[in-house]
């Protein structure tokens, strides 16, 4: 049921203009100079962007895998521990995280293939 850190990194690499910058201790997301996610390898975690709505959801159907991260204005952010989902699952967050935070343009052009 893990998700391996590699199946994620592949999710990120097939989202449009999606990359990663690395620091000490994690690596952020970005689309277009915009944050949608963090993945921490010591801990096996990702922070994903999301709706306040869905990130109560998450945290409140399963606290052992999503917890709250922190909100920032209408978007609610989980820490997302990959031992605890599907890689399905994870495709799915990860490609919402995006879409909240890509250009419409990239988000047009999407449509709602996921990354796959």
């Amino acid at each position: 049921m893990a998700v391996p850190i590699a199946d994620f990194l592949a999710i990120i690499d097939r989202l449009p203009e999606a990359g990663g910058t690395d620091s000490e201790n994690w690596t952020t997301f970005r689309v277009r100079g915009r944050t949608f996610g963090y993945l921490w390898p010591r801990t096996s975690t990702v922070g994903l962007k999301q709706t306040i709505a869905e990130q109560r959801a998450l945290v409140a159907e399963r606290p052992d895998v999503f917890e709250v991260q922190f909100t920032a204005g209408a978007f609610g952010w989980v820490v997302v521990y990959l031992d605890g989902l599907e890689l399905d699952e994870l495709v799915e967050l990860t490609f919402e995280a995006w879409r909240l935070t890509a250009p419409e343009d990239l988000v047009a052009r999407q449509g709602d293939r996921l990354p796959l």
